[in-house]
């Protein structure tokens, strides 16, 4: 991951209700959760939380897909694990061995649950 791209990443993340959404499209796995749904959970209105969804999918933390008449949107896994490595690539002083312990998060590995 380049540095610009995990800035990116980063400054959606630094907004609390896109922090809110984006960790409760994680928990909903690669299934993900349609807007009215995560507007409903979260207690957002729909135009605040289209905003924040777009934030997201421009720091491509987030994919949307079409299903009839509703957008369904997912995390987007391989993004958030890119972004954890480049934040702990150069942990414990550059030994990497002792970061070996990070485990990549996907919905099958039950991270999600």
């Amino acid at each position: 991951m380049e540095k610009q791209t995990a800035v990116t990443a980063l400054v959606a993340l630094a907004h609390e209700t896109r922090l809110e959404i984006f960790r409760l499209l994680v928990q909903a796995g690669s299934s993900g959760m349609p807007a009215g749904a995560i507007s409903e959970q979260l207690g957002v209105p729909n135009a605040t939380l289209s905003f924040h969804l777009q934030q997201l999918k421009h720091a491509e933390l987030v994919s949307a897909q079409r299903k009839s008449t509703q957008i369904i949107y997912s995390a987007d896994y391989a993004h958030m694990n890119g972004l954890i490595a480049y934040l702990t690539e150069n942990c414990c002083q550059g030994n990497a061995e002792c970061c070996a312990t990070i485990t990549p998060c996907t919905p099958e590995s039950g991270c999600a649950q």
